[in-house]
């Protein structure tokens, strides 16, 4: 492993403890400032749309620039976002510091891009999900530590412990080394990745897994809280298992094709909803939770499905159209959920699991036509 490699993936673990800290006990935070269901989910769809946005900026920025100054950028506007979360006296503040941390999501395409290209003899596929793995380790932690403090204490709390981790992963990642900035142009006969027919029909195939994966998650939180009657404890110590699943899927099927990668992390998604939905204990919510890393796997494998389709001075505007698209399903998807939850909170999970059904047959057909490796096998048949 290559030592900015090593650099990044400390900072994201270390990142991965803050935000495990408070993220799964947001719509819970959001709901004692008296927000109902289907306001929750706009919040958080809302926050999606600003993920969304500034994700393509990011990308084309970081290939202009270079990708360092923009994770920069990224890591001390997450730091400042969380201390106005925390300082927070009203719904209002909250949910302007919730979106300017939705905004430092724009270090999604940087960071990738600054990992492909620090993964040394790794594939893409095994660095990204390497680093996300350990995102998922610290991740385990901080909702363990989250429900401890927030039962104690109070949320609140929660948000000021997450502040101070995050600045310690900051200092961290200002040790990233400086990465050359790639000045190659592609010559005039060259398809523009937007134009590429395989590029454009597998990032239709993105958004709806990700609209998939991520629909039965928003409220799961206030589900357990109000429906099964679980404590903040109970719930953070979920949240663990979620994060270690995620690490597990990561290290166990990051190594494998990325279409089939993709294929178990749907599986897992699956197995989250039928068991938060027939589940009868906590052993069962434990084990759907475990399973919820698949959302993880999936969303490391969009940038290895995509990687081959795009030219290397590309490849951070790429990532950063795949990262919009991840940011566009996380738009969406807690609206619906909002709608659905108030309407009939337990009727969430059999139509999340019908919509993943639906979706995973459907990205089966469609990864098959897109494959790369099987368009180049059939180019040289040709």
């Amino acid at each position: 492993m290559t030592r900015d490699l090593k650099i990044v993936s400390a900072a994201m673990l270390t990142w991965g403890f803050g935000e495990g800290m408070f993220y799964i006990f947001q719509p819970l935070y959001i709901q004692q400032f008296g927000a109902d269901p289907i306001m929750i989910g706009t919040i958080l769809g809302i926050n999606g749309f600003v993920m969304a946005i500034s994700q393509v900026p990011s990308g084309i920025l970081a290939d202009k620039f270079g990708r360092r100054p923009l994770m920069w950028f990224s890591w001390f506007s997450g730091v400042a976002a969380t201390w106005m979360m925390a300082l927070a006296p009203s719904l209002g503040y909250f949910v302007a510091g919730l979106f300017l941390y939705g905004l430092t999501s724009s270090v999604m395409a940087p960071l990738n891009s600054y990992v492909q290209e620090a993964r040394g003899s790794w594939s893409v596929g095994k660095a990204v999900s390497f680093m996300s793995a350990t995102y998922n380790i610290g991740g385990v932690l901080g909702p363990l530590v989250g429900g401890i403090v927030g039962e104690i204490f109070n949320l609140r709390m929660v948000y000021y412990g997450s502040a101070v981790i995050f600045t310690i992963s900051t200092v961290i990642v200002m040790f990233a080394g400086k990465q050359e900035r790639n000045n190659q142009k592609g010559s005039a006969e060259d398809i523009h990745f937007l134009r590429n027919q395989a590029f454009v029909g597998l990032m239709l195939i993105i958004f709806l897994i990700m609209f998939a994966v991520l629909l039965p998650q928003p409220l799961t939180a206030n589900f357990l809280q109000n429906q099964r009657g679980l404590s903040i404890n109970r719930i953070g110590q979920l949240g663990a298992l979620g994060a270690l699943g995620s690490a597990v899927l990561m290290l166990v099927f990051g190594h494998l094709r990325a279409d089939m990668a993709m294929m178990v992390g749907q599986f897992g998604v699956l197995l989250f909803s039928s068991l938060i939905w027939l589940g009868g204990g906590i052993f069962w919510y434990g084990a759907a939770f475990f399973f919820l890393g698949g959302y993880r796997l999936c969303r490391a494998m969009t940038l290895a499905l995509a990687r081959p389709l795009v030219r290397e001075f590309e490849v951070g505007f790429a990532f950063g159209v795949i990262e919009s698209l991840n940011s566009l399903a996380f738009m969406l998807a807690p609206v619906i959920a909002g709608w659905i939850y108030n309407w009939r909170p337990v009727v969430l999970y059999p139509i999340s699991m019908g919509v993943l059904i639906f979706v995973m047959i459907l990205s089966y057909l469609m990864m098959r036509k897109t494959d790369p490796e099987r368009i180049e096998n059939q180019d040289l048949a040709k």
